[in-house]
């Protein structure tokens, strides 16, 4: 993924990888944390970008494209951005989060910081390293506040991040239905 504070091409751009680190976490480990502390991120004007490799075979891209996001919304994990390249360092982000060592290298190799999410077998890579998300959005904060950009206090009521897009609106509230 990729988080940007500021907005699509201004700001503080973070780069999430989606495949065994970041939200494979969240569909085996529900207690994770990963969805609240992207929306925490995303709250706070972090733009969230999701970067995965899923069409690398012929033929069922359009499965592959709505199974990733049938199971993100489902995950509530948030996201504004859905990229589909093998390629990382394309993205350009500010900042990625990542697990697989020869992605982590790639990044490195252009400059860009990198937050290796902790596995088995990455442990021979230099951090920063985050073995859960909330280390992950602390280290994201820090890089952001690095480049001299300010994160957003968070807008009260929306503590239940989540949850947030399954809310139904209570009837009779006076505003019709969408």
């Amino acid at each position: 993924m990729i988080a940007e504070v500021g907005g699509s091409g201004a700001g503080f751009t973070m780069g999430v990888d989606d495949a065994v680190g970041q939200v494979y976490v969240a569909a085996t480990h529900r207690g994770s944390g990963v969805a609240e502390a992207l929306w925490r991120l995303s709250d706070a004007g972090v733009w969230i970008r999701i970067i995965t490799h899923r069409l690398y075979v012929n033929w069922g891209h359009a499965t592959a494209v709505a199974d990733t996001v049938d199971w993100l919304d489902a995950t509530g994990v948030p996201y504004r951005d859905l990229c589909f390249l093998g390629a990382k360092p394309q993205v350009e982000a500010d900042c990625y989060v990542e697990d697989a060592p020869h992605n982590v290298t790639a990044l490195r190799t252009t400059g860009a910081p990198v937050i290796v999410y902790d596995q088995p077998y990455n442990r021979d890579i230099a951090g920063p390293r985050a073995a859960d998300w909330t280390v992950v959005e602390n280290l994201g904060g820090e890089f952001v506040t690095e480049r001299g950009l300010s994160l957003q206090a968070p807008l009260p009521g929306f503590e239940d991040a989540r949850n947030r897009l399954r809310r139904v609106r209570p009837e009779g509230d006076g505003i019709p239905p969408s």
